[in-house]
């Protein structure tokens, strides 16, 4: 390859840039299936030749927009750092959703470019909405990387990119039913960065594998684009597999990982736990839901600390952090504030909330996103007087800890991903025998949280459990599904006709759930 490496061309934004002058020789990114690495130096001119080809051959500009559809690949990198040289916005897709989801997806984006993995092409062929999409198979895009890698590096991409312009668009499940693209900017990308560092003591000597899918927040920006920012390495792995997990943790020398709950407890309870060292590991990261104590305590035996923390896709993500020091202490608590995060807890009158007491926790700083793709009803909803609500009850206490007390919106996690029942719901709707619907979490020893549905029947339909999860498979996600159905003559709703779902709570509490 040709090494020579050109000064950027003042884009501070450029990172891949400032690492191939820095370290051209030393590896960025593995994969961990095919072995292929990339340095920082084939990083940034494969970037800086992808910027070109994709301005040159498929016409765009800064704020046009690439939706992916792949598993992780080294070349969701070439790409990111493609969109940081030219201003591109990234769309990543979830692969798990259904073809009507992703023919939402398709038509909100407005994606001038649609990056797919061949595997994954039945998602879209035949949706009303691709058909104006320019499509480029990920297998062509290597293959076309592979041809070009020996020529010259074309003049530097000169484009003028703003803190504030977007470089993704991050879709999270609505709880309209109807996913939200949250505006992810270049601003948001450094300030998140900087308080990873802060927080984490992160240098370019961490290590560190990825294996979280790269259509989520966690999988981009808890760690992956802070350890770039910083010149460190990441191995990456296309699915979460406990052994392979465990044996790579040794095998690169890893100092950190990113995890959730139902990873960790996967990983202590395969046999290959025994046999891991972890004697390089810090300490593990975990977000998405409280760990339990004995799960922090099997991993602090094992001499691995746990960082539990918090955040969500629109502001972050990495919002707050509970050092390993007080993970026995403060068992439960999602810790204190990040560097540069601003928080406010209020009741419900909007009043700040007093020492213990439960509230609406609001976020604002550098890191929070300025609003939802083509959404200003959602934005006006979550911003409000430069503060995000987040939605989620807390409470701190006298030293400043922070504890989630409930979810407001009901959404809850199930294997790390995030589920809304309102979609879910809205769905259960277009079953013709279907007259009512509701959704609550309840506890699984294997996923945290699983979907039960409590469902009345249409008068004189004969819908039975199998029936209506025939119906779901192939039009939800497989995690949206859910696990338990109940059919009952009517649901219990308040005054306003809103459904009560402490009642369904206790309904849970009192019946027998029977597995679908």
């Amino acid at each position: 390859m040709n090494r020579r490496i050109f000064d950027n061309t003042g884009n501070p934004f450029d990172w891949a840039a400032r690492w191939a002058r820095y370290s051209p020789d030393k590896i960025a990114v593995r994969e961990y299936e095919s072995g292929r690495t990339l340095d920082y130096a084939a990083l940034h001119q494969q970037a800086e030749k992808l910027a070109v080809h994709l301005r040159e051959h498929f016409g765009l500009i800064r704020g046009d927009r690439i939706a992916l559809l792949a598993e992780n690949h080294l070349e969701h990198f070439i790409f990111f750092s493609a969109a940081q040289k030219a201003g591109f916005i990234l769309a990543p897709f979830n692969y798990r959703l259904a073809p009507r989801e992703i023919d939402f997806l398709l038509r909100d984006s407005r994606a001038n470019l649609l990056i797919y993995e061949s595997r994954f092409e039945h998602l879209f062929k035949g949706s009303r909405h691709a058909a104006g999409f320019r499509l480029w198979a990920l297998e062509d895009v290597q293959q076309w990387l592979s041809q070009i890698q020996d020529e010259p590096l074309p003049s530097p991409v000169a484009t003028k990119i703003r803190e504030d312009d977007p470089i993704f668009i991050l879709y999270t499940s609505g709880t309209t039913g109807f996913p939200k693209g949250t505006l992810y900017t270049h601003k948001m990308l450094f300030w998140n960065s900087i308080n990873t560092s802060l927080r984490l003591d992160l240098t370019s000597e961490d290590r560190t594998v990825t294996c979280l899918p790269l259509f989520h927040t966690g999988g981009w920006n808890v760690l992956s684009t802070p350890f770039l920012h910083h010149g460190a390495y990441f191995c990456l792995t296309k699915k979460f597999e406990p052994q392979v997990i465990l044996q790579l943790l040794d095998e690169e020398r890893a100092t950190m990982l990113m995890a959730v709950p139902t990873m960790l407890k996967m990983m202590q309870d395969d046999p290959a736990f025994a046999r891991a060292k972890l004697d390089s590991v810090r300490f593990f990261i975990v977000g998405g839901e409280a760990l339990p104590l004995p799960v922090i305590r099997t991993w602090h035996d094992k001499g691995v600390p746990i960082r539990q923390g918090y955040g969500l896709t629109e502001v972050g993500p990495n919002i707050t952090s509970l050092h390993q020091d007080d993970a026995l202490r403060k068992m439960g608590s999602i810790g204190t504030p990040n560097f540069y995060v601003q928080i406010r807890i209020i009741d419900d009158d909007g009043q700040p909330a007093l020492t213990g007491q439960p509230g609406e926790l609001l976020l604002s700083g550098p890191m929070t996103t300025p609003g939802y793709w083509k959404n200003p009803g959602a934005t006006r909803e979550a911003l409000r007087e430069g503060w995000f609500h987040t939605g989620d009850v807390v409470r701190q206490d006298e030293e400043g800890f922070l504890y989630v007390v409930d979810r407001k919106k009901n959404m809850y996690i199930s294997g790390g991903e995030n589920v809304y029942p309102t979609e879910v719901e809205k769905f259960l709707f277009t079953h013709p025998d279907v007259a009512d619907a509701a959704i609550i979490s309840v506890p699984d020893p294997k996923w945290g949280e699983v979907g039960k549905a409590f469902v009345v029947r249409k008068k004189g339909a004969n819908l039975d459990e199998a029936t209506l999860l025939d119906y779901c498979r192939g039009n939800l996600a497989k995690y949206k599904i859910p696990r338990y159905v109940v059919f009952v003559p009517e649901l219990p709703k308040g005054d306003t006709g809103k459904i009560d779902r402490k009642a369904l709570r206790a309904w849970h509490e009192k019946g027998v759930i029977r597995k679908t």
